[in-house]
């Protein structure tokens, strides 16, 4: 297997996020581009800047992840060629730098807690899904997970904890997505929940991440405490919406539609509605490790 990684930074958690039962064509996957604002956070008060469309381009370009100094976003982007590859561009845009440059497809970049690289989601030549680990230096990528297979998302907690979307497989339709929380030092991995979202957040400063289980009625953002593998609902998901982040002072913030929507009590306000930017289709989101930026992806602009 022929591997090239483009040497970019040499630096180097944010949640990653990812595809469907299989790797799309760019033809097949919606064009969408990637905003970042400033963001600003003061004990429970949070302001957010004027976004700017750092990708602004016909195509697919998502997921999302901060470098972990803060000053680039790492995403997904598939080009003329069709291949899902990842790129990087600085937060303020400008050029956009090719990250990786593989016969295989990767998606949803996300920093690894040792700060050796970044690991992604692998479409391999036999279509088979699972999570590798690309260096910052340009090496050849390794595998993290030898036997779980199709992850579709994830999230790192710390090195010894990893959260898993697992995608139904075809031979057991009936047995939907699973939520499957991994040791990747062992690979001892636990089913926790079925039936769940795309959405994977780690919660800062604790042992725990978030999930959404969707339910008949209701469809909660659940947390998940690593160190006892217990699960707690957090609070419905607000409409048109799953994907989520919490902030450095634990508040919640979430996409839906053209507006973030962020958690008061037991309800959600509006914290930024970018309509008048042009803005729909809101879907994935990060903050930056420093807490000081924000991205989301929406749609591509209507021409």
């Amino acid at each position: 297997m022929q591997t090239k990684v483009m040497k970019a930074f040499t630096t180097g958690m944010v949640a990653g996020l990812l595809l469907t039962a299989t790797a799309c064509p760019a033809q097949a996957q919606g064009g969408t581009d990637i905003w970042v604002a400033t963001f600003h956070e003061v004990g429970t008060h949070v302001s957010i800047g004027r976004p700017t469309n750092v990708t602004r381009r016909a195509g697919y370009d998502n997921q999302p992840a901060f470098t972990p100094d803060g000053r680039a976003v790492m995403f997904t982007s598939t080009r003329e060629d069709a291949q899902a590859d990842i790129w990087r561009v600085s937060v303020n845009g400008g050029a956009h730098t090719r990250l990786t440059s593989t016969p295989e497809s990767e998606y949803s970049a996300t920093p690894t807690p040792n700060g050796r690289g970044f690991s992604v989601i692998r479409v391999e030549a036999d279509s088979t899904q699972r999570l590798w680990q690309f260096p910052w230096d340009g090496g050849a990528p390794s595998l993290v997970l030898t036997a779980l297979r199709p992850v579709g998302y994830h999230v790192w907690v710390n090195e010894a904890r990893l959260g898993t979307f697992v995608l139904a497989q075809r031979t057991a339709p009936r047995d939907p997505n699973a939520l499957v929380l991994v040791d990747p030092r062992t690979e001892r991995a636990d089913t926790l929940a079925r039936g769940i979202g795309r959405a994977l957040a780690r919660v800062p400063g604790r042992d725990a991440f978030t999930f959404v289980q969707m339910g008949r009625d209701t469809t909660w953002i659940s947390e998940v405490d690593v160190r006892t593998s217990s699960l707690r609902r957090i609070a419905p998901v607000p409409e048109r919406g799953e994907y989520h982040v919490w902030t450095p002072n634990g508040q919640l913030i979430a996409t839906s539609g053209t507006r973030l929507m962020i958690r008061v009590g037991d309800r959600w306000d509006v914290l930024a509605d970018f309509t008048e930017l042009g803005v729909k289709g809101m879907s994935r989101i990060a903050l930056s490790p420093t807490g000081d930026r924000i991205a989301f992806v929406a749609d591509d602009p209507t021409p």
